[in-house]
């Protein structure tokens, strides 16, 4: 048996088993792409080997650990962007156990690497009143506000991310006694939200607007072609900037359009909605990825509070009887 070196491992790894078997999205591929060029990079400076040169055996765990300290300590990654890369890492080694058995004990070494465990942050969001500021931002008298206030009205009531929002077409929006928007997200899932009446109009203007300058996406630039990223936070730190104007709060928060997600998860929390139906109408994989919401909403939990009844009985100070209970005590 002919064993496979490490460049046709991963060009089976990418041109098949993530884009043929797992059918993961083009971004995902980008990621995992940058995760190999840069250990192969990282390899060849500490190896002195070209990455074609490179095999299997180059890269057992030690390596792997020196790569990921290399990320943080060197090129000053945070530990998620660490655990990101290590995911991508992992993800090739099932293959390679898979295809090279030869190489399993190097594998499972690799597979077994942890995590690293991360501070646990509060979800950021925007509150309603804020949300409204931003929203009344843009100068609708301009081909550009509209555009702007519309694309940030349609992402605030769906809750789609970024990429979902920038490659939305017309075909994506179903007008009918309710309308709805059709979103495709990670993993290729499909969901179906609905809008409000304010945001269906906002559409039908938008849209009719577009007839005369029809473009592949409903929210295109003035080129018409899809806006980047970059493109989309930058029209949206605009709009947070004028709004900041008249709702002061603005000024201490850093906004991001995944924030905007955030603010309708929490708006949708606040309103009464099941954690569960939050969960579909974001697209969330896992329910527990909704629960940060959860964990974040202090109104919500203000409010259970009140519903819970303050113990009538008294309380008396603990004072320790001894000297090392209390010393124990005051640890």
């Amino acid at each position: 048996m002919i064993k496979p070196d490490l460049g046709d491992l991963l060009q089976y790894f990418f041109t098949q088993h993530l884009s043929m078997h797992k059918q993961v999205s083009p971004r995902t591929i980008t990621a995992y792409r940058d995760t190999f060029r840069l250990l192969l990079n990282y390899l060849n400076a500490k190896l002195g080997k070209a990455p074609s040169a490179l095999q299997i055996a180059d890269l057992d765990a030690p390596v792997i650990l020196a790569f990921l300290d290399y990320l943080e300590q060197q090129r000053d990654n945070q530990p998620q962007s660490r655990n990101a890369r290590l995911s991508a890492i992992r993800s090739f080694f099932r293959v390679v156990a898979l295809r090279d058995p030869a190489s399993l004990a190097i594998t499972t070494k690799v597979l077994a690497i942890p995590v690293k465990r991360t501070e646990k942050r509060l979800v950021g969001y925007l509150t309603a009143k804020e949300m409204e500021a931003v929203l009344s931002a843009p100068d609708t008298t301009t081909w550009l506000g509209r555009r702007n206030q519309t694309l940030l009205l349609t992402m605030y009531n769906s809750g789609a991310r970024a990429s979902e929002m920038i490659h939305l077409s017309k075909d994506q929006i179903r007008f009918d006694s309710t309308t709805y928007v059709q979103l495709y997200g990670k993993g290729r899932k499909e969901r179906t939200v609905p809008l409000w009446p304010k945001t269906s109009r906002a559409l039908q203007h938008w849209i009719a607007e577009q007839e005369s300058r029809p473009a592949p996406v409903l929210f295109p630039t003035i080129r018409g072609t899809a806006l980047s990223a970059e493109a989309l936070d930058y029209l949206l730190q605009s709009a947070v900037q004028k709004a900041s104007g008249r709702c002061a709060s603005l000024r201490s928060k850093h906004v991001t359009p995944h924030m905007i997600r955030h603010s309708t998860a929490m708006g949708l929390l606040q309103g009464g909605v099941d954690v569960a139906i939050i969960a579909l109408w974001l697209g969330h994989e896992s329910i527990e990825t909704t629960h940060g919401y959860v964990e974040a909403d202090l109104k919500t939990k203000e409010e259970a509070l009140e519903r819970m009844a303050e113990p009538s009985i008294g309380f008396k100070r603990y004072r320790p009887t001894d000297d090392l209970m209390f010393f124990l005590a005051a640890l």
